[in-house]
């Protein structure tokens, strides 16, 4: 439309108001275009991506799907979980770095994350700057465990008992993990390190193999969480050892932290959202706020329970600030073992 028109227009309407209705427009009008503006800024997409750089069914997706119908009630949208597995959750996340910035693609992903970009000879991305930390959803320990039948065979019912008989004979004992450079490696390889002891890692190709090695005396230790360990357990066939939390988990009231017998030594694993880096800062704390109300919701709580996880609520920068504190660590410990996943 021609702006002389319009001021012609505005000009006739002015003359028709009083002073003061002027005035008042005018002092009201930068207020409502700023009101625009922030409306804007944390305005949601009709329709949000969850996706899951793993298998429907493994806990990261049954996380999502528990947060993802809660979400969408609260951003009155509709909110999905879409599965992209592949590549230790690379091809996923590859995926989100490379989605709009617009809120639309969001990213559920675990520790794995960063063990992957720890041990990666070459990444996609960069997981420190390819995305924008939104909310940690929770975190928890892995349970340290070893076969009962190499518990009864050689004596190992403690933490301390496993870390002597380790030092005893440098890599005799077995461990197995979902695969090179995998989260179980490296936290195993980081209780190696730390209480100085020699281990012998056995790969597979997922952490369900290796549990039935495990559980039939195959391989002596692992580390996993207690979902995917929980039948073994309860089968009196696997036998848990500590959390590798610095203190006891409520969840776990027998077990004692990994830490008592190797100071030093603390790893819980977390479960957070990230989005492609560039999305509006607004959203970003928007969605931070929704996705930690809903983290305590009993629809959620009942999913992070079993593994003794628990709700947390922190900001976007210091979820950015543990994510650059853990890629270090898996860094250091990937260097040091000489771990490179193929």
């Amino acid at each position: 439309m021609d702006k002389t028109f319009l001021k012609r227009i505005w000009s006739r309407v002015a003359r028709s108001l009083p002073g003061t209705v002027i005035l008042a427009t005018l002092a009201v009008a930068p207020w409502l275009a700023g009101a625009a503006r922030a409306q804007s800024a944390t305005a949601v997409p009709p329709l949000m991506r969850i996706v899951v750089p793993f298998s429907a069914g493994a806990s990261n997706d049954v996380i999502a799907r528990a947060i993802a119908p809660a979400l969408a009630r609260r951003l009155g949208n509709t909110v999905i979980v879409e599965n992209r597995p592949g590549v230790a959750g690379v091809l996923g996340a590859d995926y989100v770095a490379k989605a709009p910035r617009d809120g639309s693609v969001l990213l559920l992903t675990s520790s794995t994350f960063l063990t992957a970009a720890a041990t990666q000879a070459r990444s996609p991305y960069d997981p420190l700057t390819a995305f924008a930390p939104v909310a940690l959803v929770a975190d928890g320990p892995l349970l340290l465990a070893v076969s009962s039948t190499i518990a009864s065979s050689k004596s190992i019912h403690t933490p301390a008992d496993l870390i002597a008989a380790a030092r005893a004979k440098p890599g005799a004992i077995t461990y197995g993990s979902a695969g090179v450079g995998s989260l179980g490696q490296l936290a195993t390889e980081l209780m190696c390190d730390t209480s100085k002891v020699q281990m012998m890692h056995v790969p597979y190709k997922g952490a369900a193999n290796a549990l039935i090695d495990l559980a039939a005396g195959q391989i002596d230790v692992m580390m996993s969480n207690y979902s995917s360990i929980a039948t073994q357990i309860k089968a009196g066939k696997v036998k848990p050892l500590a959390v590798t939390s610095v203190t006891p988990n409520p969840a776990f009231p027998g077990l004692p932290p990994l830490a008592a017998s190797v100071p030093g030594y603390g790893i819980e694993i977390w479960v957070g959202v990230l989005a492609p880096a560039g999305t509006p800062a607004a959203l970003v704390q928007r969605l931070n706020r929704e996705i930690a109300e809903i983290a305590t919701s009993h629809d959620v709580r009942v999913v992070l329970e079993p593994d003794g996880s628990r709700p947390l609520a922190v900001s976007p920068a210091d979820f950015g600030a543990r994510i650059r504190q853990d890629l270090a660590q898996w860094k250091r410990i990937a260097a040091d073992r000489k771990i490179v996943a193929e």
